[in-house]
This record gives C-alpha cells, structure tokens and sequence, in this order.
C-alpha cells in the first residue's frame, strides 16, 4: 500500500509519494494510507497559512525605492544608477511614490505602460525599462516582506497575469538595420582624417562600445600579437570626464584585430 499526492499551493506544485507512514513501516491498509495522505496534505496547508500570516509590513514605492538606493545597488555600474534614478524621479516618483505597493495592481502598471507606449509614444525600448523598474521595485519589497507572496506572484511571476509590455505597434520595427557596400563607403569617407577616426575603425572592426573606444590607451594594444584589451572605458560623471571600470566582468575582454585594423594602427602610431 502508498499514497500519493500533487497539489498547488501559492501557484507552486507539491508533489509526494509514500510507501511507509512516519515510524518507517510499510502501510498495511489502503484506509491506514489514505489517512496519512489526508494528513501529509493538511500539513502542507498548514505551512502555507503560516509562512502567509507572518507579519506584512506597509511600504509606499517611495520607501521601498530608497531602501534599495541605500543597500541594493551598491555594486552597480555609475550609468545604471543614473538612469535608475532619472526614470524615478523624473516619472515614476510622481505618479506612485505614495502609493502603498500592496495595493498597486496589475491593471494600474498596464495603464501606465500602455499610456507611455500608445499615447505619449515613447520608444519601446524606453518604456521597456519602466518595466524592469516595476520588476525590481517589486522583488525588492518581496525580498524585505512587504508583499505577501500572492502579489508578488501575480504581479511577477504568474505568466497569465503578471505586468507586461504593451504589444508591438505595427509600424514599430525592432530589427537590426545593416549598412549596404555603398554606405560603408559614404561612412570611411565621412570618418578619414578626423579625429574620430579611430573610434570609428574600432566600432567598424570590433564592435566596440564608444565609451570603450576612448576608454583605449596604447598600453592597451599589442601591436605584435595583434590584439587590444579591452579594460576600461571613458564617462562623463559629476562634470568630469573619467576613465572607470567597465559596466560589468564580461565586458573585460581581449580583441583581435583583423589586418586592416593592425595595419591602421602601425600608422597610427
């Protein structure tokens, strides 16, 4: 004799299957096993209705954004925390700051998303950073319980109801748009002999960002083995221009340079 059992609780599966009760011994009845499976699944209930009463603590977005300013961004890169705070306080601060984040729905983000997106007509990759605030926002006040996980799930996790992207306007095109032999041409021209020219050679050859182009020193390229390294970039913050770490580790990377570019460098330097 064994029972089994699957149940979902706060949108997770549980599964089990037992051949002994809890002294080890195997069920003799299949009444002993079913009473033990009513059991094992009263218990799992139980648990649940505990972990969900524990105390919720009321946060408005305003504090819970703070909270995160002072102790949940201190390894990211300058650029992200300035773009972070340039969308809360240019618009998000406004609009929900107040609010009591458990009481924010799903519906009210939709509005909001689709407001940016269909009438304010801000570009789809811009009003998909609001989204990743909300997301953040969110699973920072979950991390520091002030969401039950019911909210947070619906409002996250559970793919039929969680916050979204508006869907794609049919004139918006998101695909990669290349340049053709004769516009390549029109561009090594425009560049030549500029002082930008070499940056353009880097993103031309090597797909360097251009914070990393001007982030280059010559210690950077090996001339003979043909490579650059990659190690640093270039950024404006707080009024001076500054060589600083790249934004994250796998940017730290070695380039090889192809023979045009290794010949352009000989010259260069």
């Amino acid at each position: 004799m064994a029972y089994r059992y699957a149940i979902v609780i706060n949108g997770k599966r549980k599964e089990a299957k037992k051949l002994r009760n809890e002294s080890g011994n195997p069920f003799k009845t299949a009444k002993q096993a079913a009473k033990a499976r009513e059991i094992a699944i009263a218990q799992e209930k139980s648990k649940s209705l505990m972990s969900q009463q524990k105390e919720i603590i009321r946060k408005t977005l305003t504090e819970v954004y703070q909270e995160y300013c002072d102790k949940g961004r201190s390894g990211k890169a300058y650029a992200t925390i300035k773009k972070q705070d340039s969308l809360w306080n240019n618009h998000l601060k406004e609009r929900f700051g107040e609010r009591y984040i458990d009481e924010i729905t799903v519906a009210e983000i939709q509005d909001y998303l689709e407001e940016l997106y269909y009438i304010d007509n801000r570009a789809y990759s811009y009003t998909e950073s609001f989204l990743k605030m909300f997301y953040l926002i969110f699973g920072q006040a979950y991390s520091r319980n002030y969401l039950d996980v019911d909210t947070y799930n619906k409002l996250c996790v559970n793919k039929d109801t969680k916050i979204h992207m508006p869907k794609l306007k049919i004139d918006d095109d998101l695909d990669i748009v290349s340049f053709d032999d004769k516009q390549i041409e029109q561009l090594d021209s425009y560049f030549s002999g500029t002082n930008a020219e070499t940056a353009y050679m880097l993103g031309k050859y090597c797909g360097l960002r251009i914070n990393e182009c001007y982030g280059l020193k010559w210690s950077n390229v090996d001339l003979k083995g043909g490579i650059i390294t990659i190690d640093r970039q270039m950024q404006y913050q707080e009024g001076l221009i500054k060589l600083v770490s790249l934004k994250t580790r796998n940017a730290k990377r070695k380039i090889y340079m192809c023979s045009k570019l290794k010949e352009y460098f000989k010259n260069l330097k």
